[in-house]
């Protein structure tokens, strides 16, 4: 990283070199004066005197407009860009050090006002989409259980197999669809716990595997043995996992499918770190598309940061910052619900992490979640 003089010192020396220069002139000039031409010193060394002046001043001028004003004048237009509502618009890097510094900061600003905004956003949406979901739930709760009971009469007496076989499985799948909306708006009354992601990380892969989700599909771990605790609840932070991972299925069933976590310091500006052989010097820059995002973490703060990668297909860029919003699904009609991502993200924010998409290294999509560490 090159290292930027400050203003003043840049100031300093440029004035100070002209300040010199005019002496040195000056000086030569009376010397010739008075040697070639006695007598007329005191008008020539005034000419010069006064064109050093008017140097001074347009030189003065060029310094002042280059390194103070246009800096500030490039600020006064991020600003107004911010206040119109471009929370996108970043303040440029200066040739000093000091408006470099206050680029960074007015910067680091637009990024809390960005985070505080989808926080207040996400906020009202949980808590909208909490409500009428526990409604949907509840109103369709009661007739489902009774349509199931209507069934296995059916079934008893002598029904086609075929037909009670077909109304089960609608049935189970309006059932999984209210389990899901219940899951989502049932609030939390389980304190956190410390949690060791990789006991976590390998009970989740080891189930789908149990279960043959993962037949086709090559799954790897990639996960240290010294992680750090993280406060969450391990029964929840599975399921996640277990969300991310079938999610992962569906994009690749034939590909690979990554998990892994990496102990790691919380960076907004920076993905996740290299994983392990991994060469490219890659990093990109945080966009608002990684979303939700907390403010209360604070950069540099220690925790677990998870990855699961597939190498399917990705996600477009214009749906990134959607996939976690509820009922949202870029799955074909009847394969998924929507709420899955969405259950992923307030989970992790009920844990007081982050969750956001980003490419993965094996083509695909990249789900990652930072969990802060326990501190005791």
């Amino acid at each position: 990283m090159t290292v930027k003089p400050s203003l003043r010192a840049v100031l300093l020396v440029q004035l100070a070199f002209l300040a010199a220069t005019a002496l040195i002139l000056g000086v030569a000039t009376s010397i010739l004066a008075s040697t070639f031409a006695p007598g007329a010193e005191f008008p020539l060394v005034l000419a010069i005197v006064a064109g050093d002046v008017v140097i001074f001043i347009a030189f003065g001028h060029y310094l002042v407009t280059r390194l103070v004003l246009k800096p500030l004048a490039e600020l006064h237009r991020v600003a107004d860009a911010v206040i119109h509502g471009n929370l996108d618009a970043r303040a440029p890097e200066a040739e000093t050090a000091d408006f470099t510094r206050l680029g960074e900061r007015f910067n680091r600003m637009t990024d809390h006002l960005l985070d505080a905004q989808s926080q207040l956003v996400r906020a009202e949406k949980l808590a909208t989409v909490g409500r009428l979901a526990a409604g949907i739930a509840h109103e369709v709760g009661n007739p489902l259980g009774g349509a199931s009971t209507y069934l296995e009469v059916l079934r008893r007496r002598g029904a086609e197999t075929e037909v009670v076989a077909a109304l089960r499985r609608e049935l189970d799948r309006i059932d999984k669809i209210v389990r899901s909306l219940l899951d989502y708006a049932r609030p939390r009354e389980e304190a956190l716990q410390p949690v060791d992601v990789a006991v976590v990380l390998t009970a989740a892969l080891d189930l789908l595997r149990a279960q043959g989700a993962l037949h086709t599909t090559r799954a790897e771990i990639d996960v240290p043995t010294a992680l750090p605790r993280v406060l969450g609840r391990a029964h929840e932070l599975e399921q996640a996992v277990v969300n991310l991972l079938l999610n992962g299925v569906d994009a690749a069933p034939h590909g690979i499918l990554l998990l892994g976590a990496r102990p790691w310091g919380y960076a907004p500006e920076r993905v996740i770190p290299r994983r392990a052989g991994d060469t490219s010097d890659a990093f990109f820059p945080r966009t608002p598309s990684r979303q939700p995002s907390r403010i209360e973490l604070e950069p540099g703060t220690p925790g677990v940061l998870i990855f699961v990668a597939d190498s399917g297909s990705g996600i477009p860029a214009a749906d990134r910052d959607k996939v976690f919003e509820p009922f949202y699904t870029t799955k074909d009609p009847g394969r998924g619900t929507g709420l899955g991502l969405a259950i992923v993200a307030r989970v992790v924010f009920e844990m007081g992490g982050v969750v956001w998409l980003e490419q993965a290294r094996e083509g695909g999509a990249a789900f990652k979640i930072f969990l802060p560490a326990a501190t005791s």
